[in-house]
């Protein structure tokens, strides 16, 4: 079996005003850097657009008629000072959401070992009832629930190694006992959540903050120390990664100094609890990452890492 990569030209339609750093060219760089010769035997898929059956497993019906409502003819619109909207949002952000599940789908069928999902707006911050930072539909807390809901799984794990907190997946999966969800993230930072002492409805949320200027080490002390050894105790049969390359030291939205061997690093120990406790299953979600350079060198380190598990 091989690495899905999970992609919708939908992407291109959720425009940004001029200026904003969830832009359109992020997702371009991305393609661009997985079109390498190294990428070669990536099997390619067209995301499938999700219907409000599964955006429900992480919304009320009102949120996402709220969305829907709010998408402009023409134009755009602005959610709040950081969510724009533009008249492609909708179907983007369906097919990102579309896609997480798609991945789980894959990967329990055996149609792939593993998954990355290449889409845009990214989620994690997308609560069950607002959007916020750029985010419309909480995609890995979907995809999680979706797993659990729908393929019958008794346990799963999110793990998000984006700067930001993860505060909608986390808000989705607080009281859902067979979710494990483990974060590390730039404290104090948008959006102001991911304390220590957040541990949700069960114990079953991990977070670890991470001082401004902290790098690799710290980043890999905290996952080898804390946060891996929790997803290890829970034993998902599967693991859902939200995958922001914000930390990366040339963005221009936080203060953490990651390089790209750091995220081929998580990709690694991830792709090693899989396959002590969860068939070796991995589907991994496009988060954050905001300087070009910086998101395609450390996408490409991710995907690689991915691939390298996935033979």
């Amino acid at each position: 079996m091989t690495l899905a990569l999970i992609q919708h030209e939908s992407s291109l339609g959720h425009v940004e005003p001029p200026g904003h750093p969830e832009r359109v060219d992020r997702i371009k760089a991305v393609a661009a850097a997985l079109e390498d010769e190294r990428f070669a035997h990536l099997t390619r898929i067209e995301a499938r657009p999700a219907e409000d059956a599964l955006l429900r497993l992480a919304h009320p019906q009102s949120h996402i008629d709220r969305i829907r409502a709010a998408i402009p003819a023409e134009g755009g619109a602005m959610l709040d000072s950081d969510t724009y909207l533009s008249a492609g949002s909708l179907d983007a952000a369906l097919h990102g959401a579309g896609a997480a599940a798609q991945g789980v789908d894959m990967v329990l069928d055996g149609e792939a070992r593993g998954a990355f999902v290449a889409m845009r707006p990214p989620g994690h911050h997308a609560e069950p009832d607002r959007a916020m930072g750029f985010c419309l539909f909480s995609n890995a807390a979907i995809a999680a629930r979706h797993a659990l809901e729908v393929r019958g799984l008794s346990r799963v794990a999110v793990v998000d190694f984006d700067v930001h907190h993860g505060n909608g997946t986390q808000a989705v999966l607080w009281d859902e006992g067979r979710a494990t969800f483990c974060s590390s993230h730039q404290w104090p930072l948008y959006p102001g959540t991911g304390a220590e002492s957040e541990t949700g409805g069960s114990g079953n949320v991990h977070n670890a903050g991470l001082r401004p200027g902290s790098g690799g080490p710290q980043f890999r002390a905290v996952w080898e120390n804390r946060l891996l050894p929790a997803v290890a105790a829970a034993a998902p049969e599967l693991i859902i990664v939200s995958a922001g390359f914000d930390a990366h030291h040339r963005d221009p939205l936080a203060e953490l100094n990651l390089v790209e061997a750091d995220f081929a690093w998580i990709t690694h120990r991830i792709c090693d609890l899989a396959e002590t406790c969860a068939e070796g299953r991995v589907v991994s979600v496009l988060e954050g990452g905001y300087d070009l350079v910086g998101l395609a060198v450390s996408t490409a380190a991710h995907v690689q890492a991915l691939m390298e598990r996935s033979l």
